[in-house]
């Protein structure tokens, strides 16, 4: 299984981005698809969350009302929108994924990660 992320970039405070993140070697309606974010020297944080069956979502604190997941299963794609960015925001994004998810923001219980997406929100 991979997971190829793209869409990262830099935007200004205000802006709007949009990661994808494809899934091939497995079909992807059999896994919760995760977000996480990193800053250097911190924890990898849960950003947002979407489940393979009831499209159930979280999303963390800091991003709710701001990023929206989503997840077309036919192209095997999740994706995270991101509005209203913010310098606090700028870090590496991953996608990850797992078969069984007990507890979204726990890294562990995934399977499979991207290899990261920079997003930079330029001051």
């Amino acid at each position: 299984v991979q997971l190829v992320e793209s869409g990262g970039g830099e935007v200004q405070p205000g802006g709007s981005l949009r990661l994808s993140c494809v899934l091939s070697g497995d079909h992807f309606d059999y896994y919760p698809i995760g977000w996480f974010r990193q800053v250097p020297g911190k924890e990898r944080e849960a950003v947002s969350y979407i489940s393979n069956q009831s499209n159930e979502t979280y999303y963390g604190d800091s991003v709710k009302g701001r990023f929206t997941i989503s997840r077309d299963d036919a192209k095997s794609t999740a994706y995270l929108l991101m509005n209203n960015l913010k310098p606090e925001d700028t870090t590496v994004y991953y996608c990850a994924a797992g078969i069984l998810v007990i507890d979204l923001k726990r890294k562990n219980d995934y399977d499979y990660w991207g290899q990261g997406a920079q997003v930079t929100i330029a001051v």
